[in-house]
Formats: structure tokens, sequence, C-alpha cells
């Protein structure tokens, strides 16, 4: 699981996932800028990198094929997830949280290049008043995703889907029963 842009592997969400899941294992990353101390994100290829080399180490750590692990987190680590599979990592799901589909009121400027290149099933969770995407927007773009997406919005929610740890590790251990 990976963090946002403007948080680290501690983030509350990550913490309740990673409880929620037990005993399946659930490694919490930070990206190398957290790691140093800068509050600015890298650029994607380094972010898809960190996430890659977490990929192998997980993998070698658990005795596991990395096309059988689940990757994911919240906005900008979720989407640098859902790049790097895309750019050929493999995995058996996505796990989306606000999803950064664009930046607040620039709708224009769309984070989706990379979705018809994505084929393996998809969670997303979103709050239904998150300025990085409408529900809307969501369900015109996503379909260019190739593999199964599942969607749940949570009502005046907003982009923190505060108070809503609980409720988010529910929604992704009944999707990750399904498989």
């Amino acid at each position: 699981m990976t963090h946002g842009a403007g948080s680290d592997r501690t983030h509350s969400s990550l913490l309740t996932i990673e409880k929620k899941m037990a005993p399946l294992p659930v490694e919490r990353i930070n990206f190398p800028y957290k790691k140093e101390g800068r509050h600015f994100p890298d650029r994607a290829p380094t972010l898809i990198n960190s996430i890659v080399e977490a990929s192998k180490s997980m993998s070698k750590k658990y005795e596991l094929k990395s096309a059988n692990l689940l990757l994911g987190g919240r906005s900008m680590g979720g989407r640098m997830c859902s790049m790097a599979v895309a750019e050929g990592l493999p995995a058996i799901g996505l796990i989306l949280i606000s999803y950064p589909l664009h930046p607040p009121k620039k709708p224009e400027n769309l984070r989706i290049e990379h979705f018809d290149k994505v084929d393996i099933p998809c969670l997303f969770i979103s709050g239904d008043k998150d300025p990085f995407g409408s529900r809307p927007e969501f369900e015109k773009h996503l379909k260019k995703i190739r593999g199964p997406v599942t969607t749940k919005w949570f009502k005046e929610a907003r982009h923190d889907l505060a108070n809503l740890d609980e409720a988010i590790s529910d929604e992704i251990k009944a999707w990750v029963s399904s498989f």
C-alpha cells in the first residue's frame, strides 16, 4: 500500500487496512522523497521504480509470485501503482483509494493515459464530493480499463475520505475475499 503526496506510510487508513486484512500480509511503503525527509514528490519514474522494488521485495519475503500481489494506495500512490501495472509490473489486482482523475478544477488535465493498458481487476474507492474527479467523470473514463472495475462511492465524502478508515477497510476486505 502506498501513500498520497501529502502523507506517508503511517496514514490512518493504511494502518487500518493492514489491521483489517490480517492475517494476510500488508506492506505499507514510503516513497523515496518521504524516506529522505522531503515534502515534494519525486517524478513518476522514481515513484514507479520504488513500487517495482517493493513488489520484488515483498514477493521474495513471502515467497510469492509478483503476479499474486495486490497493489494500490491512496491518491498519488494508487495512481503510481496503476501506472506501474500499465508499464508491465505483474499484479493480481489494484486498490485505488481517492484516485486523482485530474487536478481540482482542471478536468481537462486527465490522468488516464495508461488506463487502456490496465487489464487486471481494479477497486476504486472515492467520495462523491472529491474535487479530483466526479462520479460521472469516473463512469466515463473507467471504461478504458480492460480488467473488471468495481467502484465504491461514499456519500458526501471528499478526497480525504475523513472518518471512513473502517468502512474503506471493510470494502477492501470484501473485494479481496471475492478473488
